[in-house]
């Protein structure tokens, strides 16, 4: 239950533009996204935000901040996608990155976003 509503409020920020999602994948113990974030939007106070309202809904005990990595290229995107997909099937939880539930893959294209989107 708690996987699907996480990925559910995820669906809903990216719904509302606080972030465009291009992969957001939940581990059983931690999370990989691949995110863009409007101009306006500092991505320290997005995710701050998205996590405390987690934290009180679901009784969500988040470590303490969180790693970004800013993406320069196509190529680069492309590996940290691949990355993210294939964790659980390094982690041994599926043989296959299809079969893995937890995952929200948006359609990775800057037509889908704003045209002034920060976005490669």
């Amino acid at each position: 239950m708690t996987g699907g509503t996480l990925l559910n409020s995820a669906a809903f920020y990216h719904e509302k533009q606080r972030w465009w999602i291009d992969t957001f994948l939940l581990m059983p113990d931690h999370l990989h996204a691949l995110l863009a974030f409007p101009k306006a939007e500092y991505l320290g106070t997005v995710v701050r935000m998205w996590k405390g309202y987690q934290a009180k809904q679901l009784n969500i005990d988040w470590q303490e901040g969180f790693f970004d990595h800013r993406i320069r290229s196509h190529e680069s995107a492309a590996e940290k996608r691949d990355y993210i997909l294939t964790n659980p099937v390094r982690a041994g939880l599926v043989a296959r990155t299809e079969d893995w539930p937890y995952v929200l893959v948006g359609n990775g294209h800057a037509a889908a976003r704003p045209e002034d989107s920060p976005y490669l």
